[in-house]
């Protein structure tokens, strides 16, 4: 099976190897061609326990009140995939209308923003405003037959067995979902009974830790005293406490509070952070963080005012991290990137922000992938309504608030993380080995655990209900889908290794019910996975048998853009450009990005670096001379990202600062840090000074850094005005290995580049599918001066009909 570019046959399989930059890396390991068996084990239904005042509820976002210690007579035999019996502890409860309870989530409804920050007003304009806006439905469609599959690909048949198997696993778990829990929909809602839940009447916490012998709930707001608040456990491991009001009526918990739940476990008395806690911070001075009780009063609350913008047809995503994105050497804000650097995103032309480390993350220099609050906004950058604040504003703009989510791993932190929450080593995680990523050095959930699954699956319901997230890119997608992590193994697209015993069935279904619950619940939200596999299936909709993602990272193309640029200018081959940036999918879409954000870390190099070096300290200043190293490097800086964007996806990605070539790298202020291995990673006297992007530079009009960001900025908005990117029509006419040129149509443009570093070509001879006279939209050559109609070393022309 193959599908064709308009002119150009490329086969359905991605061919892709790992880079050793890349995070996969390690011992080689073969996957065998054979499909995952697994024997069911029974389940019981799984109830509640409440000790509770019995006039005890509450109310459900949808204004249902839940009453607790009801069953359902539908009960299921089985559990399909487990390799642990996954105890539940099922609050389905019976509905009953009571006008006089609150609501335990915010409710998000219309508030008002403005780009100065102020709180919007909690006016019924406002919430009619964003409820009219929105059309969500609540219910997730049942699945389909999974069988398009074979029709779209006939290869896929060989492995018919296992993707029968994976699917036939799905509808499993989505039929005992339904069964014990309602509906996927009522599953995913797992926020509004674990943690703390406030009714009418006072708060009740629950927590699920089956391993724990005892627990109490401590805080500042019982002076920490583990003899007032013992909680009691149901046959499940389900622990639960309630707290009734004070006799004024005030909350028995105040906002702000620190808590913590105390268990004896089998590693001993331990205090943890509850693992549903909604906001998190650290004490200056100290090392572990502190949960904290979030319950601002309702005028206090952001409350949203402008509604989401709809899934552009083309996504150009700009990838941004808060706390470094101010020019000052210091951690960012919410508010600041709010204020200053949102409105530079609309400008430069992108119709979408993909935000890093909103989880919270113990270790700053993590980048924000060692997660350690799963349900918790970073405190680093602000509180849980300034996070709010931010992604309304971003609507207002029309932009898309995309999510950089990490369920891939977590954590190995002990103290604030849910590592041996229980004290066991196997609460969230597989135990042993197949637990422990020891490249990553951190855990590994068990995905085939019911409340693993309602634990995840909350989690991205959470963050596109309460904080109106526009969808999710999914990190380390590969390393889920295989027991071997993708560890320094080179896919090269043979079918053998996608499907057999390497493969995390369990993992693969945890994605398709993520894919489904998002899809099904909010339509215009974009999922995006970071797999640099090639998994067949991954973006095709899950009831055609796909994984069921929108988009693919691109992730071969920055590992080839670094492979070319170690190479001499004259040993780029023109074919191994456009088959690395063609080489996709039919009908599974793909977001191509140049360089990876990983490049603009310490140690490594952005492809600006790699192009100019030193030079760019010294030489980037209009009045002064520039070098020819400076010259080359800025062409091929924007020729890279533009053919990049023209040739490589249905969406493009940049990270914040590389549209302008930043000159110097991340380094986020870190201490030494020693590994369980041995290893020691130095650290930097927890120094500021990198933690910042520069963007000063791309504003200056005395320096080349403006025309490399003005470049981009035209890039961007001439595929809002053609919208290349999606086009059907797509056509590569010529790839000359002696003339150095690349020449494809896309849509109505027709791209021409030279990639010659010394000839530049008059009259040179392009075929065009369209007769006729046709003008130059975007012309960029080596040496400065005015436009001339011919492409110059180094050079692009775009041309229209």
């Amino acid at each position: 099976m193959a599908f064709a570019l308009a002119g150009i046959r490329l086969p359905t399989v991605r061919t892709s190897r790992l880079s050793a930059r890349s995070r996969f890396q390690g011992g080689q390991m073969a996957a065998d061609l054979a499909f995952l068996s697994r024997k069911p084990i029974k389940v019981p239904f799984l109830g509640s326990s409440s000790d509770a005042d019995p006039a005890y509820t509450t109310v459900s976002a949808t204004g249902k009140v839940l009453v607790p210690g009801t069953e359902s007579d539908d009960v299921p035999s089985t559990l399909p995939t487990s390799s642990t019996e996954a105890a539940s502890s099922n609050l389905q409860d019976k509905v009953e209308p009571d006008a006089g309870q609150t609501s335990t989530t915010s409710e998000l409804t219309g508030a008002e923003s403005t780009s100065e920050g102020d709180k919007g007003s909690n006016s019924s304009q406002a919430k009619e405003r964003v409820e009219d806006a929105e059309e969500k439905p609540r219910c997730v469609p049942p699945p389909g037959s999974g069988r398009r599959i074979y029709e779209i690909d006939p290869l896929l048949k060989g492995h018919q067995s296992h993707l029968d198997y994976r699917y036939s696993q799905y509808r499993k778990m989505r039929n005992m979902i339904d069964q014990c829990e309602g509906s996927l929909d009522a599953f995913s809602r797992g926020y509004e009974k674990f943690g703390f839940e406030r009714s009418a009447s006072g708060v009740t916490y629950r927590e699920w830790a089956p391993g724990a012998k005892w627990a109490t709930l401590i805080g500042d707001f019982n002076n920490w005293n583990p003899n007032t608040n013992v909680m009691t456990q149901n046959e499940y491991g389900v622990w639960e406490v309630f707290l009734p009001n004070h006799a004024d009526g005030s909350p028995p918990i105040p906002h702000g509070s620190r808590v913590k739940i105390r268990m004896d476990t089998p590693s001993g008395i331990k205090d943890s952070i509850p693992a549903w806690i909604k906001y998190s911070v650290q004490a200056p001075g100290e090392i572990p963080y502190n949960g904290i009780y979030y319950d601002p009063p309702e005028e206090e609350k952001y409350v949203f005012q402008h509604p989401q913008p709809k899934a552009p047809k083309s996504l150009r995503i700009y990838e941004s991290h808060v706390g470094m994105s101010s020019p000052e050497p210091k951690i960012n804000t919410y508010a600041s990137f709010r204020d200053d650097v949102l409105p530079r995103i609309k400008r430069l032309g992108y119709n979408a922000v993909q935000i890093m480390a909103i989880q919270e993350h113990s270790y700053y220099a993590s980048f924000g992938y060692h997660v350690t609050n799963f349900f918790a906004p970073s405190s680093r950058f602000g509180t849980p309504d300034e996070l709010k604040s931010l992604i309304d504003r971003a609507h207002e703009l029309g932009l898309l608030v995309l999510m950089d989510v990490v369920h891939s791993h977590a954590s190995n932190n002990v103290l604030d993380g849910l590592n041996q929450f229980d004290g066991t080593d196997s609460h969230y995680f597989h135990p042993g080995p197949r637990g422990h990523h020891w490249m990553w050095d951190s855990r590994l959930f068990n995905y085939g655990s019911w409340e693993v699954l309602r634990f995840l699956l909350s989690n991205a319901r959470w963050w596109l209900e309460e904080y109106k997230f526009d969808g999710f890119r999914f990190d380390g997608v590969t390393s889920m889908m295989y027991i071997h992590h993708g560890l320094a193994v080179g896919f090269t697209g043979n079918y053998n290794e996608y499907f057999g015993y390497a493969t995390d069935v369990d993992a693969v279904v945890y994605l398709m019910l993520v894919n489904d619950m998002i899809h099904g619940l909010y339509p215009e939200a974009v999922t995006i996975g970071e797999d640099v596999s090639g998994m067949p299936t991954f973006c095709i909709p899950i009831r055609d048998g796909g994984i069921g993602f929108d988009y693919r990272l691109h992730m071969a193309i920055p590992d080839k853009w670094i492979e070319i640029m170690k190479l001499k200018d004259e040993d780029w081959k023109m074919g191994e450009i456009v088959s690395t940036l063609t080489n996709r999918r039919w009908l599974e879409k793909c977001v191509a990005y140049a360089e990876s954000h990983d490049q603009a870390l310490v140690g490594d190099k952005t492809i600006a670096f790699w192009l100019m070096d030193k030079d760019m300290y010294d030489f980037m200043a209009l009045d002064r001379p520039s070098t020819p190293r400076i010259d080359r490097g800025i062409s091929l800086h924007k020729m890279i990202r533009l053919v990049t964007m023209g040739l490589g996806g249905e969406g493009y990605l940049n990270f914040m600062g590389n549209e302008f070539g930043h000159p110097e790298w991340i380094d986020f202020p870190r201490d030494v840090q020693h590994l369980p291995n041995g290893m020691v990673i130095p650290g930097n006297n927890n120094s500021y000074d990198k933690c910042r992007r520069m963007f000063d530079l791309g504003d200056a009009d005395y320096l080349r850094y403006r025309g490399m960001q003005e470049f981009d900025q035209a890039m961007q908005h001439l595929e809002d005005k053609y919208g290349f990117m999606t086009s059907d029509h797509q056509y590569i006419s010529r790839m000359d290995e002696g003339d150095k040129m690349i020449v494809f149509e896309r849509g109505d443009l027709v791209f021409v580049f030279n990639f010659h570093w010394t000839n530049s070509y008059f009259d040179y001879r392009v075929g065009c599918l369209k007769p006729g006279k046709y003008k130059a939209l975007c012309m960029q050559m080596l040496h400065l001066g005015p436009w001339q109609q011919e492409a110059m070393c180094y050079g692009t022309v775009i041309c229209h009909p």
